[in-house]
């Protein structure tokens, strides 16, 4: 083979063609640099894992603080721009809204699972070896959870949902208070119970309001019985409570009509002006009598009201309440089976405005209530669904909207548990099971892929030993305790009579315990969709192997 150099070092017509206006990077490279770009991200979430972790304090540009220690909510905030670390972004996102808990632990894991795709990928195994290696053992970890670590509710007794609940607030700020908070939980999702078009019993969180009140202590938060709404009457002449209440639901003005900016009118007579003044008064008067003599007791309107139309509303005793929220009155809508209505125009009536009773949301009773120093409308017993409410109280701003994040994160833990009606034992125990079974399954295996399935049981070891780790422990001793409990469990049946399989992390005392009977409870579902979602992001960033950034496009100047 002759080398030769040219002296003509111009591009030839052909390599020009294949020219890209940037820069393109390719191969092993690449995989590193998407792997350490997870890896910051991952760095920032794990010591915030599990009853022992810590918070984090974000500060946002304009000097807005929030205080967290919710995995979604952190990496929502942080403004990333990496590819690969969006992501991640997107995937603690999915997890908080399939399952509404675990965010923490989803990024943790699939972040782990790229970094030892990666460092297998550097010893010439192929990635299309490694990315089948990661399916074949999340199929095989979802299967063994259904079939050997998964438990009935219905088996545990009445306290299973208790538990539930203390699990998911054990990491939050309500641990302080867990059994107050846990039992006001449970209640608020039993409440709600309906049963769906396909006879199945669901339980809508959405029919849950929480309301946050500054002032007293979070012991003093309690449930409530209805929808409350943080609204007051329009004026303290109208009857502070109506019983068989018939609510209006309304997305426009009650305030005297105003013509539109831009038009003029040219009036010659000034009789005519103070027609046309009487007549503006007139035209939401009439509203106003139309709807109430539907029958409506109670109006609720997202826009405003005014002085000349309360003065009907408190002749006729009807509570008028405005600057309703639109999502509040959605929720009123669907419990008490009424319509919001942006205009009283009526399609049959060729324009002229009509209000129906059928329009009419009805519920037993409406309140005004007292909670501190603001007082909130109690809507209680609608006609479709029932509703409840969490009034929080606490000491400052921040402090309640965590109070919120966590109360959401359980409520959402206890309504997975009753839909799905099984539930795993939690502090790392799945885990460590996951990966004892893991490694002799990939033991079986005479492929290529037998490797990415030992690194894949490797990986999830990574939620057990963070969670010793954030409570100060010594992680490689403890999960080498876990591990042996957990083979012995496997591999000698009368151990399992034992229930040796539930072994978990005990982070106060620093030892190894029996989970379920401590009551550390999570829905099965969690585990398998974490699981699930992790090892999807992982093959997702494990496929790209090239990146080409085009440069920006310089617009000619345009000369005038």
């Amino acid at each position: 083979i002759f080398f030769s150099k040219t002296l003509d070092t111009q591009p030839t017509m052909s390599q020009r063609a294949l020219a890209l206006d940037g820069k393109r990077k390719s191969g092993q490279p690449v995989r590193t640099e998407l792997v350490q770009t997870v890896q910051v991200l991952s760095n920032i979430l794990k010591s915030s894992l599990g009853p022992v972790g810590l918070d984090k304090m974000l500060v946002d540009d304009i000097g807005d603080i929030l205080v967290t220690n919710d995995g979604a909510t952190i990496l929502s905030r942080l403004e990333v721009e990496h590819p690969a670390a969006k992501m991640l972004v997107d995937l603690s996102k999915l997890q908080d809204d399939e399952v509404g808990d675990g965010t923490t632990s989803v990024v943790l894991l699939a972040s782990e699972l790229l970094k030892r795709a990666n460092a297998i990928a550097q010893h010439k195994i192929h990635p299309t070896n490694i990315i089948a290696g990661y399916k074949l053992a999340c199929r095989e970890s979802i299967k063994y959870i259904k079939e050997n670590l998964a438990l009935k509710t219905s088996a545990l007794g009445a306290d299973a949902l208790m538990n539930i609940s203390r699990t998911s607030m054990s990491s939050k700020i309500l641990s302080s208070d867990i059994d107050h908070f846990s039992k006001i939980c449970t209640e608020a999702v039993l409440s709600v119970k309906t049963v769906n078009d396909l006879g199945d019993y669901v339980y809508p969180v959405k029919a849950i309001s929480i309301l946050k009140q500054h002032g007293k202590s979070a012991h003093e938060s309690q449930l409530i019985d209805g929808f409350a709404l943080n609204c007051t009457r329009a004026s303290q002449a109208m009857p502070a409570s109506v019983a068989n209440a018939k609510i209006a639901l309304l997305d426009f003005d009650l305030r005297v009509t105003k013509l539109k900016l831009g038009i003029q009118i040219i009036v010659s007579d000034p009789k005519e002006l103070e027609a046309i003044r009487r007549r503006e008064v007139d035209v939401t008067k009439e509203r106003i009598m139309k709807i109430i003599a539907a029958g409506a007791n109670v109006i609720l309107t997202t826009k405003g009201i005014d002085d000349v139309c309360m003065k009907y509303m408190v002749e006729a005793g009807v509570i008028g309440v405005r600057r309703c929220k639109k999502d509040d009155l959605k929720r009123i809508a669907k419990a008490t089976g009424g319509t919001i209505l942006v205009s009283l125009a009526s399609i049959e009536n060729d324009g002229e405005e009509v209000f129906e009773a059928s329009n009419l949301g009805v519920a037993e009773s409406v309140a005004e209530d007292r909670f501190a120093d603001d007082e909130c409308l109690i809507i209680k017993g609608g006609a479709k669904h029932t509703q409840s409410s969490i009034i929080l109280r606490g000491a400052n701003s921040f402090m309640l909207d965590e109070m919120e994040r966590s109360m959401n994160d359980a409520l959402q833990a206890v309504k997975r548990t009753l839909e799905s009606t099984t539930v795993v034992a939690g502090g790392g125990a799945v885990e460590t099971a996951l990966g004892i079974y893991l490694e002799n399954f990939a033991h079986t295996l005479g492929s290529r892929e037998q490797q990415a399935i030992a690194e894949f049981a490797e990986a999830l070891l990574v939620i057990p030993k963070q969670l010793a780790i954030n409570a100060a422990l010594d992680s490689v001793d403890l999960v080498a305790k876990l591990r042996v409990a957990h083979h012995q469990a496997q591999s000698d049946p009368k151990l399992q009579e034992k229930n040796m399989q539930w072994t978990g992390l005990d982070l106060v005392n620093g030892l190894v315990r029996n989970s379920v009977e401590a009551g550390c409870l999570e829905p099965a579902m969690s585990k398998m969709k974490s699981i699930q979602f992790a090892t999807e992001a992982a093959i997702s960033i494990l496929r790209i192997d090239d990146v080409i950034t085009l440069n920006a496009k310089e617009e000619p100047e345009q000369h005038h």
